[in-house]
């Protein structure tokens, strides 16, 4: 059976940075937009701002149980959706190499990732047609000694989305997965840090959405990040720790 409501997209993780930026592009665009986050004071702004129908769901995806409900209400309050975007995400420093942002990473970017990820999939599925975006980072490639846990999750993020996809196609159904890989970007994660190539939030949505439209399965966000991808990927890991 073929997605009744392909125009309904819903954005976790919309409360700030890339998110946020997502929802506008795609309410602009003519979508019915979910929009989801722990911050609900910063979902009713953005509802405000946004042109088109717009739905709000309290969501904390470290919550795992709380989370999939809310989700699963916030697909049925919609009539059902096409499109879900799985944003949500934190990057901790943590160079003193302290329990606590290990925890927080993980129970964010792993479990509460797979929580979103696997409603997403078993929804599609049972309508037989849909798109779901993950948004990982290019962080995935190599790790990095300030963040530990940030890149493993992000990695995990990347491949659980490749395993998925080649589940579906497998199973012949008309789902696309795709992965995005962004370098950075001007959110909260790199505030008060020199960074390069840093892209503003609505320039990484806009790349998103063009993905989102062409059905791709990865992307690296902005383009140019594919160049830094090829390099991390044959950098030797002893060059990689001396100049990260």
């Amino acid at each position: 059976m073929r997605e009744a409501n392909a125009g309904n997209a819903i954005v976790i993780g919309a409360s700030s940075g890339i998110g946020r930026e997502l929802a506008r592009v795609l309410s602009e665009h003519g979508y019915a937009v979910g929009i989801a986050a722990r911050r609900i004071e910063l979902l009713s702004e953005l509802q405000r701002q946004l042109p088109g129908p717009s739905f709000i769901r309290k969501i904390d995806v470290s919550q795992t149980d709380e989370a999939m409900a809310s989700l699963r209400t916030l697909i049925a309050e919609m009539g059902g959706v096409g499109l879900i975007v799985v944003n949500a995400g934190v990057g901790l420093r943590n160079p003193e190499l302290d329990w606590y942002p290990e925890k927080a990473t993980i129970d964010v970017n792993v479990t509460g990732f797979t929580a979103m990820v696997n409603v997403a999939v078993k929804y599609f599925l049972e309508r037989g047609a849909g798109h779901l975006v993950g948004v990982s980072s290019v962080a995935a490639i190599l790790g990095h000694g300030e963040v530990p846990a940030y890149g493993a999750s992000k990695a995990y993020e990347s491949s659980y989305l490749c395993s998925l996809r080649n589940k579906i196609d497998k199973l012949h159904k008309p789902i696309t997965i795709t992965t995005i890989e962004p370098g950075f970007v001007q959110t909260d994660m790199v505030k008060d840090r020199m960074v390069f190539w840093c892209a503003p939030p609505r320039k990484a949505a806009m790349q998103i959405f063009r993905a989102i439209v062409r059905r791709r399965r990865h992307a690296y966000v902005t383009r140019r990040w594919r160049l830094v991808a090829w390099i991390m990927k044959v950098m030797p890991e002893r060059l990689w720790s001396r100049i990260a």
